[in-house]
């Protein structure tokens, strides 16, 4: 069996990163850091988000800082964080953005009996909210910033991912759209695999441009022509 994308093997697995590439959270995480840094005194510019995208909560309210010029210790820091986190989850409450063809893909990728996992720097609380809308029951393993000591672009998250799907990380696809999450899939040895609105760093040699998630579907499940 080979999947539309152009007629390569089918996959051991597929581990599918979350902000951006299956739900449309970027602009969320967005509002609330915007919120943060005007009250921190400096407003975010572009080179600075598309800094942050990717990256865990610790990290990002660490570029957040350096970036408003604020002193933090740790306590401040996570704190900040919390705020942030508790903002985007109300966001997401309201309305989960999912975004064309991810429900289609998933769906299509469990019903061909392909394992998959979800891979998120997002804390698990953020997850959960998204997972409701995507099909809670459609992943066999969810990796999320909590569940690993070191995360994108480290490949631990997408180890540990194969790992719970007891997979070969070498035969399985990674689809992300930042370029942290590209480099931590690339380094675990997964065949990286970009998803539409990826952002233009993540661009790399190998990395395969998908022009609709329902690329990855085997052929006769529907997958995009």
């Amino acid at each position: 069996m080979t999947s539309e994308l152009t007629g390569a093997p089918r996959p051991g697995a597929v581990l599918w990163d979350m902000d951006g590439t299956l739900v449309d959270s970027e602009p969320l995480w967005g509002v609330a850091l915007d919120e943060v840094a005007a009250e921190l005194g400096r407003p975010l510019t572009p080179e600075v988000r598309e800094a942050i995208t990717g990256t865990d909560d610790r990290t990002t309210m660490r570029l957040l800082c350096a970036h408003t010029g604020t002193a933090a210790t740790d306590a401040e820091l996570a704190a900040l964080g919390d705020r942030v986190i508790a903002r985007v989850a109300g966001l997401l409450e309201a309305q989960v953005p999912v975004l064309e063809g991810a429900v289609e893909a998933v769906l299509g990728l469990r019903a061909a009996g392909i394992p998959l996992a979800l891979v998120t720097s997002s804390p698990r609380r953020i997850a959960e909210i998204s997972l409701a809308a995507l099909g809670a029951d459609v992943f066999d393993a969810v990796v999320t910033a909590e569940d690993v000591a070191c995360r994108k672009p480290d490949p631990e998250p997408y180890l540990l991912a194969a790992k719970l799907l007891e997979a070969d990380a070498a035969q399985a696809w990674a689809v992300e759209d930042s370029p942290s999450g590209a480099l931590a899939a690339e380094r675990a040895g997964c065949r990286v695999l970009l998803a539409p609105g990826a952002l233009a760093g993540a661009r790399g040699p190998g990395r395969v441009q998908l022009a609709a998630l329902t690329e990855v579907l085997p052929v006769g499940t529907g997958g995009a022509h």
